[in-house]
């Protein structure tokens, strides 16, 4: 089976630029919901004091995570904010006192074995940090270690403009370096791939001197060819490996981690500091100058763009996460979260929606999609009601990665399409769920 893609503009302008530090915002607002599952529960309330790394939110079941704070100061209040699906979830606002003080109760976890190992990445507040948000703990649960045969390491960063991974392999390699290890000891794995894209050819040779002094890991140079940070693209591509529908990784035999993702891991065993901020690649067409900003997490975008030294010309729109599958920011004061690698304000023509003409049947969409799907077979069992034909057409696999609609010369939204099926199949499926009790 050949996974295809294609090609985009890399534009990784800030990728020889190490990351500013900015100044505490004056306040942040962090929402309860920044990672897949349940919202965390606040366990502090207006007026409180508190600290960097001071614990506001547990996670409140299984699938969820705990939140601290990202500035040291005063509970403002709590209220709820807008995300970016149009749901609100409640929301902790901190006034910032501007010192950020640490919370006496950060210290380095006891961690001797797997259970405590978990425990410690649980506490951490770890999800995934290359924008997929989920629990990175969960990842590690099972009854049985052989089960882990490899991890592959996503370095692949395939998204134009962002460059907040390659920044971790160029300054922090050796966290990724202890993150290996602490892998090696609690997981037993003794395989690991480093999955890289061609383009970076300065992180490939600081991974590749990782390897060199780490038994069981090799570099995988992978052609840059979106989106091969695709969890499921990624493990085909280092390993040959398909997961099957409706499967893990862990059903072949690995578990993927963004390479920010174990950096953090490290450095939270050695030092106790739950996950409080993020490097964020800030760039797009309406920016003065892009940088990479460690950021609060909190803060909101229209800090965040001032402390990249602003905007030439006001944007006309402003995502989190890249131009492929990035989602638009409701609001200007919307909030960096867990899991944005990137904010991208782009003018008035780069934002620009194009102009949808007919399909023309050229099936481009269908010959470029990395799983194989048809959009164009979607699009119509979408159009006719036919859910039971869009579960044939295995439309629950696609990965809302975006390269139909790129590719598609009538410019059709052909993966906002995907989704709009993805949600009716799921209602039909609900309903023969109901019907066969």
């Amino acid at each position: 089976m050949k996974l295809h893609g294609i090609h985009v503009p890399h534009k990784k302008n800030t990728a020889q630029q190490q990351p500013v530090r900015m100044a505490p915002p004056k306040t942040v607002a962090i929402p309860m919901s920044m990672h897949i599952g349940k919202p965390a529960k606040p366990v502090v309330r207006r007026g409180d004091t508190v600290k960097v790394g001071t614990l506001i939110a547990q996670a409140d079941g299984y699938i969820s995570a705990p939140i601290h704070a990202s500035v040291s100061g005063t509970v403002q209040k709590m209220d709820e904010i807008t995300m970016t699906n149009g749901t609100k979830v409640p929301c902790i606002r901190i006034e910032s006192d501007g010192a950020q003080t640490p919370d006496e109760s950060v210290a380095p976890p006891d961690v001797y074995d797997l259970n405590t190992f978990i425990e410690a990445v649980k506490n951490s507040g770890s999800v995934g940090l290359g924008g997929a948000g989920f629990p990175t703990f969960v990842k590690f649960v099972t009854k049985d270690l052989s089960v882990f045969r490899e991890v592959i390491i996503n370095a692949a960063e395939c998204e134009p403009y962002i460059t907040s991974d390659t920044r971790t392999m160029l300054d922090r390699a050796d966290s990724i370096y202890r993150g290996i290890t602490a892998l090696k000891r609690y997981l037993g794995v003794k395989t690991f791939i480093i999955g890289i894209e061609n383009n970076k050819p300065e992180a490939i040779a600081k991974m590749r001197g990782l390897a060199a002094k780490t038994e069981g890991v090799t570099v995988r140079v992978l052609p840059a060819m979106y989106p091969q940070g695709g969890e499921k693209v990624l493990i085909y591509n280092c390993t040959g490996k398909i997961v099957p529908r409706g499967g893990l990784p862990l059903d072949v035999g690995a578990v993927v981690i963004n390479v920010t993702t174990l950096a953090f891991i490290a450095e939270y065993l050695e030092t106790g500091m739950p996950l409080v901020e993020k490097c964020i690649t800030v760039d797009g067409s309406a920016l003065q100058a892009p940088k990479n900003v460690i950021a609060p997490i909190g803060t909101s975008i229209a800090d965040l763009l001032e402390a990249a030294g602003g905007c030439r010309t006001e944007p006309a729109k402003v995502l989190y996460g890249g131009p492929m599958m990035g989602i638009a920011a409701p609001l200007p004061d919307s909030p960096i979260m867990k899991n944005t690698n990137a904010i991208i304000a782009m003018d008035a023509k780069e934002a620009a929606p194009p102009k949808t003409t007919s399909c023309i049947g050229c099936g481009a969409c269908a010959s470029h999609c990395p799983l194989r799907l048809d959009p164009r077979a979607v699009a119509t069992a979408y159009r006719l009601d036919r859910a039971e034909e869009l579960e044939k057409l295995c439309v629950d696999l696609c990965m809302e990665c975006g390269c139909c609609s790129y590719v598609c010369p009538a410019r059709r939204p052909l993966v906002q399409t995907n989704k709009l099926s993805k949600l009716m199949l799921r209602q039909y499926q609900n309903q023969q769920k109901e019907g066969n009790r």
